[in-house]
């Protein structure tokens, strides 16, 4: 995901939220030669449908033709974040204290690159959570990646 202040983050965010609906996060990866994919996640209360991506998806082409901010091909696509939702911004952390999450580690702490535990929530600028009877406090600027984890 892009870091909560990329240009990319930024002006998916005025798109978005000016539509009425919430920025969950921004993706850009390469596909070898076959171009890139831009890939913008969005949510809503009442969820998601495909008139709400198709909607998102016009009114954001046109801010990323004027403001040009990636060079080549890439496709643009709209989703909604899914059962297993990414938590990109701090305040995903505190919304879905509660909730069961996955964690991908950038470097290892104390000898993890993944922890997997009941989010406890976000408190100055580290994620607290559960995991194997014990507190794990994860600096936020640490997490490579963070979903939640489905529960049925």
């Amino acid at each position: 995901m892009q870091p909560a202040d990329s240009h990319l983050t930024t002006l998916a965010r005025g798109v978005v939220e000016s539509m009425g609906f919430e920025l969950v996060g921004v993706e850009f990866f390469q596909r070898g030669t076959a171009g890139a994919t831009l890939r913008v996640y969005i949510d809503h209360e009442r969820g998601i449908t495909l008139d709400d991506c198709t909607a998102v998806s016009h009114q954001l082409s046109g801010v990323l033709d004027v403001e040009d901010p990636l060079p080549g091909h890439y496709d643009l696509e709209i989703s909604s974040p899914g059962l297993d939702r990414p938590l990109v911004f701090s305040e995903h952390f505190a919304r879905f204290a509660g909730h069961r999450i996955r964690i991908r580690l950038a470097e290892k702490l104390e000898g993890r690159r993944k922890l997997d535990g009941l989010l406890q929530g976000c408190e100055d600028g580290l994620v607290v959570l559960e995991s194997e009877g014990r507190r794990w406090e994860v600096p936020f600027e640490s997490i490579e990646s963070a979903r939640l984890v489905p529960e049925f």
